[in-house]
């Protein structure tokens, strides 16, 4: 079947294409074979007039945002890949606002009242029916538990887990006929993108691992001055519903309130740069959406932070990866930077590994020697993005999450004090990491690790051997050639010549029936023969049909 879940689906399908087509992507939605595929006629393939008037990017994000919560969560996804995507395309994706009219209180009653197993009543004192905030998956509402204490409850929206489930589907079967079809779109890695969104919207649409979230977050910091985590209300929270503290502070971005409160911006940049520093090089488990609503400042310029959907995390590789490519940029060693990625295999196999050294070269000598204050951070990562776009490098999303979460932890900490320097406090934990990385402790134990691998490769080599061989010697082994784009050339060569045996049978019938009528022998109809007549109709019904098929295709 040439799309998953095509007749399922159906209506979906074509309310997505008719929405390519108003907002000027008929290209796309033509390659894709989506006019003939989903049987669109021409008048449902017509973009808006007043639509065409506008840029690319700003059509793309309002095609997104009118198809719903799925849509603008992969405009989300698709904002943190500005490598990949042309910039002013990734800047007008970051505008994605996924805030939408809150649903009616009693569906949201039914949710809360169904997941905790009894009436609102019997677990909140208050619960107020006016929401504080609402988006595509779920919305917050503000209340109070039995026993007093200030809550919010982020409730998700009735019927959104089934929305998404269909949505995703559709697009992991756009994805595949983009890759099949429009092979520039390679570069992107469409189907890369929808895995990557469909992990993470999964993820969200279960409140639990964002408690668990908050859970970590809350140990990670419990020996920490200066940061806040907000308590996580377990009991009163399920896989759809989440109760957490309310938290009573002011936006970091409102700097008047703080100056008021008697606290120093200043001070508050330096506690969230020892806070993200920790999250990066400690913990390996960062907070990924710190945009300032995220963001509140407590009596004593403590932080708290909030909505912890959207994490990111460091393993042990990840952080030695990290590790090499922070002691390569200290010794300017170009050549080793270029190792270390080509080891990574984000460089792709044809890449020209000359020009993207000399590109790294030059990306080095233009920031080496400058003091740290005089660098920023975002406009090198914008740089580096640019390095990735031109020579298709691939980037794992835990290393896109953290560069987008760098560059927005800088954009708050000069808000909040125009030198902040993020890369200076960030000078003693690179090299903590680099001598970790180096050190006699860690080398000791790679020894170990490789001498383990090398023994499990020692036992089981003869084995994997002797079977390849005994293949050989059968002639079992084979060659697999696989066609890549054919599988468009084979679908429109059936339809033709379905439509030419079609047109066969027409004519046959035409010829027939006017040989009918030549004998002039009964039965008669309206006086001429009835064979004759009814063969005629026949023909001029399948031709008609036929005829309306080609229109509607598109290909006359």
């Amino acid at each position: 079947m040439f799309l998953k879940g095509r007749y399922k689906h159906l209506k979906r399908y074509r309310q997505i294409a008719r929405v390519l087509f108003k907002y000027g992507f008929s290209e796309i939605a033509d390659r894709l074979g989506l006019p003939s595929r989903l049987r669109l006629g021409r008048r449902q393939r017509r973009a808006e007039e007043e639509v065409r008037k506008v840029s690319y990017p700003v059509r793309f994000r309002m095609a997104l945002e009118e198809l719903g919560p799925t849509f603008i969560k992969l405009g989300q996804v698709l904002s943190m890949r500005s490598f990949l995507i042309p910039p002013e395309l990734a800047s007008e994706l970051s505008k994605l606002q996924d805030e939408v009219a809150p649903a009616p209180f009693e569906e949201i009653r039914r949710v809360v009242e169904g997941e905790l197993g009894g009436p609102i009543s019997s677990f909140f004192s208050d619960f107020s029916d006016e929401p504080i905030g609402s988006a595509s998956l779920a919305q917050a509402h503000p209340a109070l538990t039995r026993d007093g204490e200030d809550v919010v409850v982020k409730v998700q929206r009735p019927g959104v887990e089934e929305i998404v489930k269909v949505d995703l589907e559709i697009l992991m079967d756009i994805a595949k006929l983009a890759e099949r079809y429009i092979p520039e779109s390679g570069r992107y890695d469409p189907t890369g993108v929808v895995r990557e969104l469909a992990k993470t919207t999964r993820r969200e649409l279960n409140f639990r691992n964002e408690a668990r979230n908050v859970e970590i977050f809350s140990r990670n910091f419990s020996g920490f001055d200066g940061v806040y985590i907000p308590r996580v209300y377990w009991d009163l929270s399920s896989t759809k519903v989440l109760t957490l503290e309310k938290i009573k502070g002011i936006k970091i971005s409102d700097l008047e309130a703080i100056r008021a409160s008697g606290i120093d911006p200043k001070d508050l940049a330096i506690t969230g740069a020892r806070a993200v520093l920790k999250q990066i090089f400690e913990d390996g488990f960062f907070h990924a959406d710190p945009h300032p609503g995220n963001l509140f400042v407590l009596e004593g310029g403590v932080i708290a932070p909030v909505d912890f959907g959207m994490v990111g995390r460091l393993d042990e590789r990840m952080k030695e990866e990290l590790a090499d490519v922070a002691f390569y940029i200290v010794q300017k060693d170009v050549d080793g930077i270029v190792r270390t990625l080509i080891r990574l295999g984000t460089l792709p196999e044809d890449a020209d590994v000359r020009s993207f050294g000399a590109d790294v070269a030059d990306l080095v000598d233009r920031y080496y020697g400058l003091s740290l204050g005089r660098v920023d951070v975002k406009e090198v990562l914008q740089e580096g993005y640019e390095l990735v776009r031109r020579y298709k490098l691939r980037v794992q999303p835990s290393w896109m999450l953290l560069g987008r979460a760098l560059g927005t932890y800088e954009e708050v900490g000069r808000m909040l004090h125009p030198d902040f320097d993020l890369l200076t406090m960030a000078r003693p934990y690179v090299r903590k990491l680099v001598r970790e990385r180096f050190g006699i402790k860690r080398g000791l134990r790679e020894l170990v690790g490789m001498a383990d691998d090398l023994r499990k490769l020692a036992r089981v080599l003869p084995y994997d051997l002797e079977r390849t061989l005994g293949k050989a010697a059968r002639g079992e082994l084979g060659v697999e050639l696989r066609h890549m784009g054919l599988e468009r050339f084979i679908d429109e060569l059936d339809k033709a010549s379905n439509r030419l045996a079609f047109a066969l049978v027409v004519a046959a019938l035409i010829v027939g029936s006017a040989l009918v009528l030549q004998l002039n022998r009964g039965p008669f109809l309206f006086g001429y023969p009835a064979f004759g007549v009814l063969g005629f109709l026949f023909a001029g019904i399948l031709g008609i049909w036929l005829l309306i098929a080609i229109l509607r295709s598109g290909r006359m």
